[in-house]
């Protein structure tokens, strides 16, 4: 059996939105853009998640409701975590690991947590140099030989994309 990880960075943020708290940032005109162009690309690949685990700060819950705006029905189960704001690779680990039930999972989380943890579970990095700097609305879709979560080690990455190496969205 094969699991596919979709590990998914915020798209960009709005840094001069006033004073909001980090948690409350929204994304910036750039970012609302981008992130149905990232839901269209999954679709392309026929990449929708059964659970989508999605930090609950407003930048990642907006970034997640611009890919599903292009996705099919019906939606992934979303579950919106605090502990996924600015979390540490190993947190997401945990979760994702004790997911039961999914075949497909996404995350939508912030760096440093997701380019750490996209290293942490990958045999071998894309040759993309982006995936180094793991940019904002940048989807790294890994492919575990597993049957379960819980046996999640190490995985191959099928597809690292960023939002600059997609097709405008018609």
């Amino acid at each position: 059996m094969s699991l596919t990880l979709l590990l998914i960075r915020h798209c960009k943020s709005d840094w001069t939105a006033g004073a909001v708290s980090d948690h409350d940032r929204p994304l910036n005109p750039r970012g609302q853009r981008d992130a149905p162009r990232i839901g269209a690309w999954l679709r392309s690949q026929g990449l929708t998640p059964d659970l989508v685990l999605c930090s609950d700060a407003c930048r990642t819950r907006q970034t997640w409701d611009g890919i599903t705006s292009v996705l099919p029905s019906p939606l992934p189960k979303l579950v919106l975590s605090r502990d996924f704001y600015l979390a540490e690779p190993a947190v997401m680990l945990r979760a994702i690991q004790q997911v039961e039930g999914a075949q497909t999972v996404a995350v939508v989380a912030h760096s440093p947590g997701i380019p750490s943890l996209a290293w942490d579970v990958v045999e071998m990095p894309p040759v993309e140099p982006e995936f180094g700097t793991y940019p904002t609305g940048a989807v790294t879709v890994i492919d575990f030989d597993a049957e379960a979560w819980a046996d999640i080690t190490r995985g191959d990455v099928r597809a690292f994309v960023i939002p600059r190496g997609l097709p405008d969205r018609d």
